[in-house]
């Protein structure tokens, strides 16, 4: 329990890699509020977070494009708990289109959930980390804010300013010992985002099929698998635990050697 009796936030909690998230941070020893604009699936998480791992969890609905919206998130957790010790920024979205066709709200959309949002929670967790004078807000980024993305170019731009912002927020915040890191996975090959709609979206696009759309993935990772939420968590573990006391500011791969940057 590496985290024990530490509080802690994840946006976009309720699937994927946030409900991976959650979970690793409760088996750590955190009090966890699980944050996601699916209410009812939230509360499962954090049902199942206090039954399984004995830690108590809060569900909270939050759009972390509304601003009132992550104020109150962060108020209800320290109100519950007393305390905000980490932050995790996870709650993102991906529409993809040719540069060419890209729909104007498309963008719009990708760059406020992804950016701005991240831009809220941040800026809602370091009033209170301030007070604190202690506390890590860690972003879930991607290796496409390191590197362009193919037809891709409006998650790509939110995850490059989300580095961005990053080793600023990070300047900012050193002086009052807040830490501040993004965590940039690679492809996430069996997620249910590639389940359920990037296989469908690139195999049509590129016409194959969905076995050969995974296969040339593969192929691009020199450690010849495809990234897992534990590979994830374990670094956001360590990011937000004592052991990386010195590290600010940075972003960090897990891309199995697909970005070395």
């Amino acid at each position: 329990m590496r985290l024990k009796d530490r509080v802690a936030i994840v946006t976009g909690g309720a699937q994927g890699l946030g409900e991976a998230l959650c979970y690793r941070l409760a088996k750590e020893g955190c009090f966890v509020t699980v944050s996601d604009i699916k209410y009812e699936r939230a509360q499962e998480v954090a049902e199942k977070i206090t039954r399984e791992y004995g830690r108590v969890a809060m569900a909270i609905k939050c759009d972390v494009t509304n601003e009132e919206d992550v104020k109150k998130m962060v108020e209800k957790t320290v109100e519950r708990y007393g305390k905000l010790d980490i932050m995790i920024a996870n709650a993102g979205i991906l529409l993809a289109h040719d540069i060419i066709e890209f729909p104007l709200e498309d963008w719009k959309r990708v760059i406020d959930v992804n950016l701005t949002g991240y831009f809220l929670c941040a800026r809602e967790a370091a009033k209170v980390m301030i007070k604190q004078r202690s506390g890590v807000i860690i972003q879930i980024n991607s290796k496409s804010g390191k590197k362009g993305s193919f037809r891709n170019c409006a998650y790509s731009a939110s995850k490059f300013g989300g580095i961005g912002l990053t080793q600023s927020i990070a300047l900012d915040l050193a002086p009052y010992n807040v830490r501040v890191v993004a965590v940039c996975p690679g492809d996430l090959l069996d997620s249910p985002l590639w389940r359920d709609s990037l296989y469908d979206q690139y195999a049509k696009r590129w016409g194959i099929s969905k076995e050969e759309v995974r296969e040339r993935y593969l192929k691009q990772i020199p450690l010849g698998r495809a990234c897992t939420y534990d590979d994830v968590a374990n670094v956001v573990v360590f990011l937000a635990s004592d052991e990386a006391s010195y590290i600010t500011g940075d972003a960090v791969n897990v891309t199995g050697g697909v970005e070395m940057r």
